[in-house]
């Protein structure tokens, strides 16, 4: 799992490299693109109860891609602060939020009981796994490991809402970041008590 974060930080750096070295001789800040990437999430969610999908999973991608784009601008432009940090991370967590609740939206018009039920536990399933590393951090432990991360969570809503247009895509989106959320809290709850027992 260690491998599989390194996999994850090398594709980041390939896609974000060539924008961050544009961005990096303006003087748009870190934290502008965190917002900026924030307020396009709310439009996708927006975009979402209107019913738009596939517009909306555009949008959602490129929201993405702004999230992984401000880290990296602070690195390269010795911007990174704590406080930058922590509003990265708050607004990732309010992200992620917005765009379950925007799909529970659409599916609480359409009356869809398994849709309501799957973007619900999805939700908390998403949270879970953020949390466990945040707490598990907060006690000095390591805890990047996991299958299912934001990234992936993010590019599985995405392909469902790309894919609206064929049934049930987003729902079938929605049951895999619900089994395989969980299933990154059990890796990472194994994983800290591990790292506690070892202590």
């Amino acid at each position: 799992m260690a491998k599989l974060s390194e996999v994850r930080k090398s594709l980041a750096y390939r896609f974000t490299e060539p924008v961050v070295r544009l961005l990096a001789r303006t003087s748009i800040t870190p934290s502008a693109i965190t917002w900026f990437g924030f307020l396009l999430t709310v439009g996708a969610a927006a975009l979402i109860i209107k019913g738009h999908l596939l517009a909306a999973g555009f949008v959602v991608l490129l929201a993405g891609f702004f999230d992984i784009l401000d880290g990296a601008l602070a690195r390269r432009t010795n911007q990174a602060t704590r406080f930058g940090a922590v509003l990265d991370s708050t607004l990732d967590r309010l992200s992620e939020a917005v765009l379950l609740l925007g799909v529970l939206v659409l599916y609480a018009g359409e009356q869809s009981i398994t849709g309501i039920l799957l973007a619900s536990v999805a939700l908390i399933g998403s949270l879970l796994v953020s949390y466990i590393r945040a707490r598990a951090e907060a006690l000095g432990l390591e805890c990047q490991v996991g299958l299912f991360t934001r990234a992936e969570r993010v590019i599985v809503l995405a392909l469902g809402l790309l894919l609206s247009q064929i049934d049930y895509a987003l729902i079938i989106a929605l049951a895999i970041i619900v089994v395989f959320s969980f299933f990154t809290v059990g890796q990472r709850l194994l994983y800290v008590w591990r790292q506690t027992k070892i202590r």
